[in-house]
């Protein structure tokens, strides 16, 4: 029979450098496992020593009791136990960067607009809840396409708040959240997505998937800087429209989309302003279709002036006219 030596708790304190209160305190906890000698007294195994010697480096760490005690037990393994207080560690500073960003942002703004930024970035004190808000607003407003397409939509055009955003981005991101929160927008941006005041849509999850191809098709034209213009990219962003209609694309058709001009409408501008912030030169779906908003007003408006010209065959007859006025030389 092997006999233990068994070591009081002021051996074991002496041993691992743990006070005599903290020790007892992990025993009441259930982290150190204790006998009583026969005068009631604890006494340990000596196998508590390098337990309680681990126990004390990785609160050294800050890890949790909780955790302590899966890695005592075995349920978890010391590199997990790590890696999630290290992730803990990276929301706490995270949460401490955006909260200094916040007060920045308060801090700088005018006196006369202190209240304002505090009411208005309040929205963006937790990020998570703030995103939440514009992929609600996104869903509602893609509602008739299927998930896989909304979430490609929501990780191209819906920024997330990084964790070092500046004060500036702060004060954008929550501009967004103001801005989705009013009814007015969700209209006037359902309304340029899909050219409501042209009515006729036969197929509207069909249009929603077209109008994203001609947006992607647009897209290089912005990221080059290139002005609005009518071309074969508006050509094919019309030609959706009309088809989506049972319609054809002429000068008649055009001006019906313009109708109205949605897509003029400053708060749906604004919005993609402000997106365009975050997603660098990353061209968005809105850029895409703002941009296709002002081609296809430009080429109306190249067809109105075109059609206040006189035709060329009047404008042949005048000549002829003025050059057999009175006064010429023919009789």
């Amino acid at each position: 029979m092997t006999h233990i030596t068994y070591l009081t708790i002021g051996e074991l304190a002496a041993r691992t450098g743990v006070a005599v209160r903290t020790v007892r305190f992990y025993c009441d906890a259930g982290l150190l496992a204790a006998a009583r000698s026969p005068t009631g007294h604890r006494v340990f195994e000596p196998g508590a020593v390098d337990r309680l010697l681990l126990l004390r480096r990785l609160r050294s760490f800050g890890v949790g009791l909780a955790a302590i005690e899966d890695v005592l037990d075995g349920t978890r393994s010391i590199a997990e136990v790590i890696a999630a207080e290290r992730v803990a560690v990276d929301d706490e500073l995270d949460a401490l960067n955006r909260r200094r960003a916040l007060l920045r942002a308060v801090e700088s703004a005018a006196p006369d607009t202190q209240d304002e930024h505090l009411n208005l970035l309040a929205a963006v004190i937790d990020p998570r809840a703030a995103h939440d808000v514009l992929v609600t607003f996104w869903r509602r407003q893609l509602a008739p396409l299927p998930a896989a397409a909304v979430d490609g939509f929501l990780g191209m055009n819906v920024p997330e708040l990084s964790a070092d955003a500046n004060p500036e981005h702060l004060i954008a991101y929550a501009e967004l959240i103001a801005a989705v929160s009013n009814p007015d927008i969700a209209t006037a941006m359902y309304d340029t997505i899909r050219h409501r005041s042209t009515p006729g849509v036969r197929d509207e999850r069909r249009l929603l998937f077209d109008v994203a191809d001609a947006c992607v098709a647009a897209a290089p034209r912005v990221a080059a800087g290139h002005p609005p213009h009518p071309g074969a990219e508006l050509d094919h962003y019309v030609d959706v429209h009309a088809t989506a209609r049972g319609r054809h694309d002429t000068p008649t058709f055009r001006r019906q989309l313009l109708t109205d001009a949605p897509g003029a409408d400053h708060r749906v501008r604004r919005y993609w302003q402000l997106t365009t912030r975050f997603t660098g030169e990353a061209v968005t779906s809105g850029a895409a279709q703002l941009w296709l908003f002002d081609a296809l007003s430009d080429s109306v408006t190249r067809q109105g002036e075109a059609d206040d010209r006189p035709p060329l065959s009047r404008i042949r007859t005048q000549g002829t006219t003025s050059t057999m006025s009175p006064g010429s030389s023919h009789s």
